[in-house]
Parts: structure tokens; sequence; C-alpha cells
């Protein structure tokens, strides 16, 4: 039991102080770490704003070029899938021309 005395003399010497600095530098870690997190999380945030608001740009485009009243839009498409009809009954022609 004696031997412990000088043992825990030598601790509480040392070993609160040790504590103090271990958890100091600990607390300055962690600061870090949160102020690296907080400056990622705001660059992403940034750039997801920009691209936000490229495609927000893109879309007005797009609207207006739908609501433009020259543009007709379903002629269009029906105009694209008679010649994707045209050019499947050339390749089927072609096919069987082959066999």
């Amino acid at each position: 039991m004696g031997e412990l005395i000088p043992i825990v003399a030598i601790l509480m010497t040392f070993g609160i102080p040790m504590l103090v600095i271990w958890t100091k530098h600990r607390e300055k870690t962690i600061d870090r770490q949160v102020g690296a997190t907080a400056q990622a999380s705001a660059e992403k945030a940034a750039q997801y704003a920009a691209s936000n608001t490229a495609l927000e740009d893109r879309v007005r485009v797009l609207e207006r070029i739908v609501t433009d009243g020259g543009y007709d839009v379903a002629t269009q498409i029906e105009a694209l899938r008679d010649t994707r009809r045209v050019e499947e009954q050339i390749e089927d022609r072609h096919d069987q021309s082959l066999s």
C-alpha cells in the first residue's frame, strides 16, 4: 500500500496536466474537422446551386421553344416517327434480300 502513494502522486503531478493537454488538443482537432466539413458542404451547395441555375435556364429556353406559335412539336414528332418507319421498312427489305 505504501508503494502506491508515490505512484498516485506521480500520476496526479503529471497525469492531470497531460489529460488537460490531450483534451485541448482533441477539441482543436474536432474543431478543424467540423470547419473542413462545413467548408466542403458550402462548396457542394454552391455547385448544386450553379447546376440548378443552369438547368432552370435550359428549361426556360425549352419552354420558350415549345410555346412559340411557329413551332409545331407534334408535327415534328410525327415526322420523326414516319422517318423511322420508312427506315425500318428499308432495313427489313435489305435483311430479307440478304437471306
